[in-house]
C-alpha cells in the first residue's frame, strides 16, 4: 500500500505543477500505524516530485493507544516521528472519561488519553486534539470537566464535533434497542455553546464551527479546504479538488492497488458547475470567521448569485441567526450551531451555469 501511495503521488504530480505544497496531512484511517521509515519514504517522494514551500505544515493523525508509553505504543515512536519531518500532531482523544470512550467503542482509555498528550508534548508544540459532545448520558457537568481537562494542557488547537450515530454500528443498535439513550439535539446545542464560551474565554479563536486555535495555530490544511484552495488526496477513498473539478479515489484497497500496478489512476472526476461552486462557497464560508463576501461572490459568480444570496439571507438576518459585517455574511452566536441547515437554504438549486 505504501508503495502504491508513492506511485499515485508520482503519477499525479502534474496536477499540482503550478501550486506549491504548503501542507501535508497524514490522515484518515490509522496513519499512526506507519513506521518512521515509511513516512520518510512518502515525504521523500513528495519533495522529489512537487514544489514544497519552506517550512510546510506536516500533520499526522494519531490514536492515543498507538502513541502513549505502554505495551501498545511507546515513547520511542513519538520521538521518532518528531525527527522525520512531522511538525504537527492531531490526536483523537474524544473524551477523558472511560464511560464515554466505551460507549463510542474507542480502543484507548482515559488514562491512556492523558498520558498520550503528556508524551507528545515532550516532542511537539503544535498539537491538536479532538473532543466529542452530545454523547448520550454525558451531562453538562461531565462535558465541562472534559473541557477543563483539555484546557489544562494548554494545547495549540482543539477540534470538537457533535456525536453522529452511523448506521449498522454497535452504538446505533444499542440506541434502537433502548439500551442507550438517543442523541439529544438540545443537549448537543447546549454543550456546543458551553464549549465556545470556555474556549474563547481561554484565548482560542473560534475560526471554524468545529475548530478552535490559538493565534498562529489555525490548521493550515483544513483552512485551505474552507477557503477553496486546490488539494490533492492520495490513497483509497481520498478526495481531491482543483478549483473546478472534484475527484474521488476508489474505496476498495485491493482494487486501488491493482489499478496502480497497471499504471492507471484509480480516480473519477466530476466537473463542478458555477452553481455547485457557489453552493460550496456559501457552505464553507458561513462555517468560518471569514464568512461569505458579497464582493468575492459577485466577482466569481456574477450579480445574479449575489442578489439571490441577499434575498435568501434576509429572513435569517431578521431572525438574528445571520448578520452583515459590512458586505460579509456571518452567523450570529445563536446561528452558529444551526449554520449547516441555514447554508442549505441559501443554496442555488435551479441554475447550472
Amino acid at each position: 500500500m505504501v508503495h502504491c501511495l508513492a506511485q499515485e503521488l508520482i503519477l499525479r504530480a502534474e496536477e499540482m505543477k503550478d501550486t506549491p505544497i504548503a501542507t501535508i496531512y497524514f490522515g484518515g484511517g490509522t496513519p499512526s500505524l506507519l513506521e518512521e521509515n515509511e513516512i520518510v519514504f512518502l515525504l521523500d517522494t513528495i519533495y522529489k516530485n512537487y514544489a514544497v514551500v519552506d517550512s510546510p505544515e506536516i500533520t499526522l493523525e494519531a490514536n492515543p493507544d498507538d502513541l502513549w508509553p505502554g505495551p501498545r505504543g511507546g515513547s520511542s515512536k513519538v520521538s521518532r516521528y518528531s525527527t522525520v519531518g512531522i511538525n504537527r500532531m492531531s490526536i483523537g482523544i474524544q473524551s477523558f472519561f472511560d464511560a464515554d470512550l466505551k460507549l463510542m467503542n474507542r480502543a484507548h482509555t482515559a488514562h491512556e488519553a492523558e498520558n498520550c498528550i503528556k508524551e507528545v508534548m515532550h516532542y511537539f508544540d503544535n498539537i491538536s486534539i479532538d473532543l466529542i459532545y452530545g454523547i448520550p448520558d454525558m451531562g453538562d457537568d461531565r462535558w465541562e470537566q472534559n473541557i477543563g481537562k483539555a484546557l489544562s494542557f494548554d494545547l495549540a488547537h482543539i477540534s470538537s464535533y457533535a456525536l453522529t450515530v452511523e448506521p449498522r454500528t454497535a452504538l446505533s443498535s444499542f440506541i434502537q434497542k433502548g439500551i442507550i439513550a438517543d442523541v439529544d439535539d438540545e443537549q448537543a446545542q447546549r454543550q456546543f455553546y458551553l464549549l465556545e464560551e470556555r474556549l474563547t474565554t481561554a484565548g482560542y479563536s473560534h475560526y471554524e464551527i468545529s475548530n478552535f486555535g490559538k493565534p498562529g495555530f489555525f490548521s493550515k490544511n483544513n483552512t485551505a479546504y474552507w477557503q477553496g484552495k486546490s488539494y490533492l488526496g492520495i490513497g483509497p477513498s481520498a478526495h481531491s479538488f482543483d478549483g473546478n473539478r472534484r475527484g474521488w479515489n476508489i474505496r476498495n484497497n485491493i482494487k486501488y492497488i491493482q489499478q496502480l500496478h497497471k499504471g492507471k489512476l484509480p480516480i473519477e472526476y466530476e466537473l463542478l458547475s458555477k452553481t455547485d461552486r457557489y453552493n460550496e462557497y456559501v457552505m464553507t464560508g458561513l462555517r468560518t470567521i471569514w464568512g461569505v463576501s458579497l464582493e468575492k461572490l459577485e466577482a466569481e459568480f456574477g450579480n445574479t448569485y449575489r442578489s439571490y444570496l441577499e434575498r435568501q439571507a434576509k429572513k435569517y438576518v431578521d431572525e438574528h441567526l445571520l448578520f452583515w459585517d459590512n458586505s460579509v455574511l456571518l452567523p450570529t452566536k445563536k446561528g452558529k450551531f444551526l449554520v449547516d441547515g441555514i447554508a442549505s437554504d441559501l443554496f442555488m438549486l435551479n441554475l447550472k451555469g
